[in-house]
């Protein structure tokens, strides 16, 4: 009796050693993008997305089971197309978010001053996440991985999504690197600066943004595009008319002079790929790639 005893507490301290081992722990302080230290106690069951973004993401990692609301805008992958509604992006219905009982949210910069306090007042765990490039990116997939209890998950699509990116970068490292004019928008003329995920996938896909000197989104005056005389312009497709902008740019007679113009080098990109920071981005920077650099991406 004395031997089945002890054999049955060395199978019991097995058991619990190996349940240990198995069972993520996400009990702890974690700092997301806005510098905000948040309090996590368990592993999250109920997850709210407010941002498209942020729902890739969740999609990415397994996670769907567990996300309970999204935006409106949250249309990728399919799926996320059939979840409760609780956002408009932007416009977050409060009341709908604390009625679904989550034990975390997801939210990104735009809801910095409002809605993350709102919900901070009432003890519900927010996460903002910003990610300004491509490390960033990697590092908020591995974050949501801790947090979730999806460790090991997200450090093999870290590693793989990683992976892709060197190949880019080491592809395009003795390369020409050609002037890129970025546009997301043409009345007036927007585009994308320093501190911005563009900026970080022009760079990194071989070429030289015109627009570098800039604030991360701002407007450009159209005779200065002109100046800097960019090689490839690449235009962020528009909601509704997706080549209002691209069409702008290739009739207007003043941008006729510029190398791009003259070398028929002006591309249209999808504004879900480009305009979101999700594991699809490294698929934007593989398309930059390919713009920039044809002759080495066939």
């Amino acid at each position: 009796m004395k031997r089945f005893s002890l054999l049955a507490l060395s199978l019991l301290l097995v058991v619990l050693t190996l349940a240990g081992c198995t069972t993520p722990v996400t009990q702890g302080n974690y700092t997301d993008d806005l510098g905000r230290t948040v309090q996590i106690n368990g592993i999250p069951q109920r997850i709210i997305s407010l941002s498209p973004s942020n729902t890739e993401i969740v999609y990415a990692l397994g996670l769907e089971d567990r996300l309970i609301g999204v935006t409106t805008y949250c249309n990728y992958p399919p799926a996320a197309l059939d979840k409760p509604k609780v956002s408009e992006f932007s416009k977050v219905d409060l009341e709908k978010v604390v009625s679904l009982n989550p034990d975390l949210i997801l939210a990104d910069n735009i809801h910095k001053k409002d809605v993350i306090p709102a919900f901070e007042k009432l003890g519900i765990p927010v996460l903002g996440l910003a990610a300004p490039n491509l490390d960033s990116l990697l590092a908020d997939i591995d974050l949501i991985g801790r947090v979730t209890g999806k460790k090991a998950e997200a450090a093999a699509l870290v590693e793989a999504l990683d992976r892709r990116i060197i190949d880019v970068k080491q592809q395009t490292a003795s390369a020409a690197k050609p002037r890129v004019f970025f546009v997301t928008w043409h009345d007036p003329l927007w585009t994308v600066g320093h501190g911005s995920m563009i900026d970080d996938l022009i760079v990194k896909a071989g070429g030289v943004n015109i627009a570098a000197d800039l604030e991360a989104n701002a407007t450009i005056n159209l005779e200065t595009a002109i100046e800097r005389n960019p090689e490839i312009i690449v235009v962020l497709s528009s909601m509704g008319d997706q080549a209002v902008s691209y069409q702008f740019l290739k009739n207007e007679p003043r941008f006729q002079a510029t190398d791009a113009l003259k070398n028929n080098r002006v591309y249209q990109v999808n504004t879900d790929i480009f305009g979101r920071t999700t594991p699809r981005t490294i698929d934007a920077l593989e398309q930059m790639a390919q713009i920039i650099h044809p002759e080495l991406f066939k």
